[in-house]
């Protein structure tokens, strides 16, 4: 199974790799649009802060700002494994970190898991039934299996989607998929009745 995911992973970066820098940056202002859609309503967003080629987050994270939005970002733990968060009130506080990915480190301000009501979570590969492939460390599977409550939107480019994704008992599925070309609602999930 792990060769498999292997050679998925490296499918979808190839796939990711053939996207322009024009391209990305108008696919993740459309994903940025259907996002900000669907969580009018929400008090406290989990946002993951991109490294290219992932898509952009800035501009997300600078409009649920503006919103009154609470913005937790994630700090990668190497040592446990594990995801450490932090309110993220000025995105100036970011800066390069751990596998280079922008990190509030020296400007943290500690978040409670429980506060958060929907989680924005980078896809490298993902199927039309909200399997979900990352870089393999399995960071937000276990944050997820350990704060299951909050709302899992996974965001990728539509070039990265795979017929299937092998599934391991650890993995956790997406509630939304949200890529440049649409929406979509997975396990039965409302962002209505949940927020409103």
């Amino acid at each position: 199974m792990s060769q498999t995911k292997a050679a998925l992973r490296e499918q979808a970066k190839e796939a990711r790799l053939l996207l322009s820098p024009s391209q990305i940056t108008e696919y993740s202002r459309s994903i940025t649009e259907r996002l900000l859609d669907l969580l009018n309503g929400c008090t406290t967003v989990m946002v993951y802060v991109a490294k290219a080629p992932e898509v952009e987050t800035s501009g997300l994270i600078a409009d649920l700002n503006r919103r009154g939005v609470r913005v937790v970002v994630p700090i990668i733990e190497r040592e446990t494994c594990s995801l450490r968060l932090s309110y993220l009130p000025d995105p100036a506080a970011l800066s390069p970190s751990t596998f280079n990915v922008p990190e509030p480190i020296g400007h943290e301000l500690p978040a409670r898991p429980e506060e958060i009501e929907v989680v924005i979570i980078p896809m490298l590969a993902f199927d039309a039934e909200g399997n979900r492939l990352g870089y393999g460390a399995g960071y937000y599977d276990r944050f997820l299996s350990r704060y299951p409550h909050p709302q899992k939107i996974g965001i990728a480019f539509s070039c990265q989607q795979t017929p299937s994704v092998p599934v391991d008992e650890n993995d956790v599925k997406m509630d939304w998929i949200v890529t440049e070309k649409g929406t979509t609602r997975l396990n039965g999930s409302s962002m209505s009745e949940t927020f409103k």
